[in-house]
């Protein structure tokens, strides 16, 4: 397999762990970047981007992200919020009445971000077109009744994070939430990073395809067979309604849609660039990161079946949990997206990450692939 690419000899130890992820027969295309103190000390890719194999991973490949996605949310939101716009601890219905129905009414912004607001999912199916129609999902999510008692205990928001915090976003905002992001961390920054995908953009975007015969964790199983088992619990509604959740990844309207929870599109220069940016304080002032990076829900994960950490929009580190890792410092903070794409941060060793694959494994959390190559990176520093 050939590598592309360049980065620091005192790192060639993690190209080789790079180079190694492609003996796997199954593994397609993907890329990692790491940067330290804003330098960029590696800057690989490889492998194939298009769905018969056929068309090489290039420098500005780009593939979906989806969760990578939510961090950069949260950073529009607390911009917001750093500029009065937005408030962390009022009533999302002061800002979008028609949110108060259903006992929703003293649920905060804060609530939406780590996921202790109840709506990880929708009672009621809708049609699998609604994925695609913001204004319906967003009227879906204003009259849904919370499945918990909002504050007391977490379940992740898989996809309806994108709607809740979007619209928060939408209406502070008076943009798009894509463009909002564009406008406030992609553009700043300089990074290929997009949520909404320009047309002429598309030839450049990763084919993502399932990995086959692997059964990931136990965290995977226990998903994959609530999810099949019990269709109308939150677990499964979560993520299979509307229906076109799970089977849209590749589509054009997927793809042009603002969906802040799940559709960026980006590289993994883009993911190591925005943690890096988090950590210089180019995007947020100090105290606001610090509410980034708080722990505010930690536990059993009434969505995911496993335990998870969150700060405002990002995952937090739990050293002890082989799933839930980044394998770096315990203050590492960041998101893995479905499949095995991944962007975060370590403060302490200054360190921005990225990985980004089109092969999607099985894995709830972390991905055994990134993890890996942290682990390497972890030697080398």
């Amino acid at each position: 397999m050939q590598i592309q690419g360049h980065f620091e000899l005192k790192f060639e130890a993690v190209r080789e762990a790079f180079a190694a992820l492609f003996d796997d027969p199954q593994e397609r295309g993907g890329a990692v970047c790491i940067q330290i103190g804003g330098e960029t000390v590696v800057d690989l890719w490889a492998g194939t981007a298009d769905k018969d194999g056929t068309q090489v991973w290039h420098s500005d490949t780009i593939a979906n992200l989806f969760s990578c996605t939510k961090t950069f949310t949260a950073v529009a939101a607390l911009q917001l919020v750093g500029e009065g716009k937005l408030q962390l601890d009022a009533p999302v219905a002061n800002l979008w009445p028609e949110f108060a129905a259903a006992g929703k009414s003293k649920i905060t912004l804060r609530q939406l971000l780590c996921h202790q607001a109840g709506l990880p999912a929708l009672h009621h199916m809708l049609p699998a077109e609604a994925l695609y129609d913001w204004q319906a999902m967003t009227d879906a999510l204003a009259a849904e009744e919370p499945w918990w008692t909002p504050g007391q205990g977490h379940g992740y928001a898989a996809m309806t994070y994108g709607w809740l915090v979007g619209e928060m976003l939408r209406r502070a905002d008076g943009r798009g939430p894509g463009e909002s992001i564009a406008a406030r961390i992609c553009q700043p920054l300089g990074l290929d990073f997009h949520v909404g995908l320009a047309d002429e953009e598309f030839h450049r975007v990763a084919h993502i395809a399932r990995g086959k015969g692997v059964a990931g964790d136990e965290a995977a199983q226990r998903l994959l067979q609530t999810t099949m088992r019990e269709p109308t619990s939150m677990t499964a509604r979560a993520f299979t309604n509307p229906p076109s959740i799970m089977t849209s990844t590749n589509k054009p309207e997927w793809r042009r849609m603002q969906q802040p929870a799940a559709n960026g599109h980006g590289n993994a220069r883009s993911l190591a660039g925005f943690y890096s940016g988090l950590l210089d304080g180019r995007l947020v002032e100090a105290e606001l990161l610090s509410e980034l990076t708080r722990e505010h829900s930690v536990g059993p994960d009434k969505t995911l079946l496993t335990q998870t950490r969150f700060g405002l929009g990002c995952m937090l580190d739990q050293p002890q949990v082989p799933n839930a890792t980044f394998g770096l410092g315990p203050k590492a903070f960041g998101h893995p997206g479905a499949g095995g794409s991944i962007g975060f941060a370590d403060p302490e060793r200054e360190v921005a990450f990225g990985f980004v694959t089109n092969t999607l494994g099985p894995y709830v959390l972390m991905d055994p692939r990134a993890q890996s190559l942290v682990k390497i990176l972890a030697n080398c520093l």
